[in-house]
């Protein structure tokens, strides 16, 4: 009897075998959750990627790649350890990441919603969800290190003037202003369509001029480049503004111009803000000498906050990796691998494990200067530096 079975049971054995490829390895184990090896692969091509984009010349890149390796694990354990205390704070992100989709969706003007997922698979390499969860987890982190460490740090307002007083030539400024627009085009139309258009920008100055918000107007409304960036078009000295647009330096904060013809169409300014020539008084810039001195002070706080996060935290790490970011004194030695969980993982296992948990690339939202106008706020201090976004789109790279 046992001869007829042991064959059957030798291949069904040799067939299950067969079915499980090994494809990753576990370097690390951080309380409930692991990091593989691939995952460290990933975040290497990713940042190669955006070096690449960024054409940074192959000496510079290859020694940027290898400081980036030393902290590759690093990186890794903190945000991992970062959104563990997010849930265990139980922070809630997820109508701020279903606005900032939303976001992405019109700035690019994509009203079909399969349509736009589609968009954002062939844009980032990843599906919806895959993006819609590295986005979370990037709020997550953000959020935990803004309430658990910056909103700690307090700089009395007498350092703030102290070092404004210490430093005034940094704050001598040229007379600029910086605008945003929304322009309609008219090319390629016929009269009727013309005054067509004439007409839409109008109704867009009357509902600027009511009230609604000149951003989302260029975003929403606006058939110029400018638009996914909300209007934005930068900052202007008086020699490189068009002389029919000099006025704009004798008008104040927030004034917003009548409908002007050019040859391509019709636009809208709003003046954003202005800078006047000569010394710039503590006000205006007391919001630049707070980030001057907030930045420094934030950096080591996060650190210690990390480590602190690693003392309370089960990690063990495999022989043959560091963790650049370790907590002195504490153990982590990779022990009794029979009793955990398994030294290695399957395809299917990871691929499960990717889309609960992924950890990453995110959109860079564009820098632009403090204004109680803007649609977004910076200052918030990632754990990892996102990778540069390619032109006329709000979503990351293909890694």
């Amino acid at each position: 009897m046992l001869s007829r079975v042991l064959p059957v049971f030798l291949a069904v054995s040799a067939t299950a075998s067969a079915e499980i490829k090994v494809i990753e390895q576990i370097v690390a184990k951080v309380n409930g959750d692991i990091i593989t090896s691939g995952e460290l692969e990933r975040s290497r091509q990713a940042l190669e990627a955006d070096l690449k984009q960024q054409k940074v010349p192959e000496a510079k890149m290859q020694q940027m790649l290898k400081e980036r390796e030393a902290d590759a694990l690093k990186d890794q354990i903190d945000q991992l350890l970062l959104v563990q205390k997010a849930k265990e704070l139980s922070i809630n992100v997820d109508a701020e990441i279903t606005r900032e989709l939303a976001d992405i969706q019109i700035q690019n003007k994509i009203t079909d919603p399969d349509k736009f997922r589609l968009w954002v698979q062939e844009q980032s390499g990843m599906s919806y969800e895959d993006l819609k969860q590295q986005m979370k987890n990037r709020a997550l982190t953000q959020r935990v290190i803004r309430q658990e460490v910056g909103g700690r740090i307090t700089i009395p307002k007498s350092e703030l003037l102290k070092y404004y007083e210490d430093h005034k030539n940094d704050f001598v400024r040229q007379e600029q202003v910086f605008l945003r627009e929304i322009f309609i085009s008219s090319v390629g139309k016929s009269p009727e369509q013309v005054a067509a258009a004439e007409k839409r920008a109008k109704d867009i100055l009357a509902r600027a001029k009511k009230g609604e918000k000149f951003p989302e107007l260029a975003r929403d409304t606006s058939d110029a480049d400018s638009a996914k960036n909300f209007g934005e078009i930068g900052w202007f000295k008086k020699a490189d503004l068009n002389p029919s647009l000099q006025f704009l330096f004798k008008e104040k904060k927030g004034f917003i111009t009548d409908v002007i013809k050019t040859e391509n169409g019709f636009v809208i300014f709003r003046l954003d803000e202005r800078h006047e020539a000569g010394l710039a008084p503590f006000e205006e810039v007391e919001n630049e000498v707070t980030e001057k001195l907030y930045v420094p002070r934030m950096q080591p706080k996060v650190r210690e906050y990390l480590t602190k996060l690693r003392e309370q935290a089960f990690l063990e790490i495999r022989a043959g990796y560091v963790d650049s970011g370790a907590a002195p004194g504490k153990d982590t030695s990779w022990r009794d691998p029979a009793q955990l969980k398994p030294e290695t993982t399957t395809k299917e296992e990871v691929a499960a494990r990717r889309r609960k948990r992924l950890l990453g690339i995110i959109p860079r939202k564009s820098a632009k200067p403090a204004s109680e106008s803007s649609p977004a706020k910076s200052g918030e201090t990632p754990a990892v530096q996102p990778p540069t976004v390619p032109a006329g789109s709000a979503i990351p790279n293909k890694p």
